[in-house]
């Protein structure tokens, strides 16, 4: 052999292990990002996790792959990209939720940024000890379901009878309307159940409204959140006043909203992923609770719908939208 020939061969036998290696760094870690509405409706939220994600060192394209997929408000197509992440071979999940990531795996790790009632609905064997794969963030819905509706008789001392527009095939917003019923009674107002299955089931829903409904209380989740200019444009349009769990759901005309800051949820959900991703199990990271919560009102849309708020009021508000 000739010694060119020779050192060609020894270079290959040395740097092939090192080849490999390189090979293997290539393969960045994959975050499949589940999105239950629209990039545009989630961007907020996106940008936030993704920020927080970046200031731990993980820089999408660089460190870590974040694949974002969009259900639009289909549940159906949210439970498809769930099993479309399995399939590509993700390394943790990052839903809202929880019950479509649940179905599609019960392997990866899945951090779940808004969970309605984890405990309750068996997402988790505890907040503490979650078991399983799933973790995240809990907004224990159903207990704050009481104070929305008495910061909603607070606005409105006269009031006799609400509506629930209640997205029915979610069991989150089931545990809610049950809790408001229950809470409803205790301080002499009847609360009516306005069921939808799907989009096209929301403005015929107001159609069924009598006269004797003076607001609207709208659980959130993935079909109101979609949808929440076109609840708003119709509330508006019949001068009813909303209530809502999120203050983004104010910013698309929604008249106040008392709830824990979303924006803030996916930084921390940014943070579990940072910590799975360098070596903790799901089932060792306790399911957070939000410790601050934010009253915020839409002046704009007051004046809309000519609904005065008594100054008391507002100077309870944590912000008021002009």
């Amino acid at each position: 052999m000739r010694r060119r020939d020779f050192l060609v061969t020894v270079g290959g036998i040395a740097a092939s292990p090192f080849a490999v290696r390189a090979q293997q760094k290539t393969r960045l870690p994959v975050v499949g990002f589940m999105g239950a509405a629209t990039p545009a409706a989630w961007s907020p939220w996106t940008s936030a996790f993704a920020r927080r994600l970046e200031e731990l060192g993980w820089i999408d394209g660089k460190t870590v792959r974040i694949e974002y997929r969009w259900a639009e408000g289909s549940e159906e197509r949210y439970d498809q990209i769930g099993a479309e992440f399995v399939r590509l071979g993700a390394n943790v999940l990052v839903a809202v939720g929880g019950d479509a990531a649940r179905k599609a795996t019960s392997t990866i790790p899945i951090v779940v940024a808004l969970m309605s009632d984890p405990v309750g609905t068996g997402l988790v064997s505890s907040l503490a000890r979650p078991g399983g794969n799933l973790t995240g963030m809990s907004i224990q819905s159903t207990d704050l379901a009481g104070k929305r509706i008495e910061l909603l008789k607070e606005a409105i001392p006269t009031l006799k009878r609400f509506a629930i527009l209640a997205y029915v095939d979610y069991a989150g917003t089931v545990r809610d309307v049950e809790a408001i019923h229950a809470i409803s009674k205790n301080i002499d107002v009847m609360a009516v159940t306005i069921p939808i299955h799907r989009a096209s089931d929301i403005e015929p829903a107001f159609g069924t409204l009598d006269l004797q409904v003076q607001a609207m209380y709208v659980p959130p989740n993935i079909l109101v959140n979609t949808n929440r200019v076109l609840i708003n444009q119709l509330a508006q349009r019949r001068r009813l006043p909303t209530l809502h769990g999120f203050r983004e759901y104010v910013d698309s005309g929604g008249l106040m909203s008392y709830g824990p800051n979303t924006a803030n949820l996916f930084r921390r959900a940014a943070e579990y992923v940072d910590k799975i991703l360098r070596g903790a199990r799901p089932d060792d990271l306790p399911v957070e609770q939000p410790t601050e919560f934010d009253l915020v009102v839409n002046l704009k849309t007051a004046r809309a719908i000519g609904f005065e708020f008594s100054t008391s009021f507002l100077a309870r508000a944590d912000e008021v939208i002009e």
